[in-house]
């Protein structure tokens, strides 16, 4: 069975992460729902929620998918506090082997 949406409009920002074994605690931590990313996104209007995906193949590969509003307000929140952003991003590669940029994709 297809799910299917529930009217929620806006747009997913995907990251894709491989992330280092011993960092891999560390990193659900910092990710996940409640993680330091998403404390800083909720600093933004237009953040709705972040959702952290792990690879049933490779435990080692996750994905985040963050959830806006509009394209907008993610663009004007990141060049709002980007030197934040930039801070958070640098302490958090650490963590990973890659990280990758999947794209920004508008929910239909």
């Amino acid at each position: 069975m297809i799910a299917r949406n529930n009217g929620e409009k806006g747009v997913i920002i995907i990251w894709e992460f491989l992330v280092k074994k011993e960092c891999e605690v560390q990193f659900i931590q910092r990710y996940n729902a409640e993680g330091v990313w998403v404390q800083f996104f909720r600093k933004g209007n237009g953040f709705m929620r972040t959702e952290l995906l792990r690879d049933v193949e490779n435990s080692l590969r996750f994905v985040t998918m963050d959830y806006w509003n509009s394209i907008a307000e993610y663009e004007f929140f990141r060049r709002e506090h980007l030197h934040e952003y930039n801070n958070i991003d640098e302490q958090s590669e650490a963590l990973t082997q890659q990280e990758n940029f999947i794209g920004i994709f508008e929910i239909l």
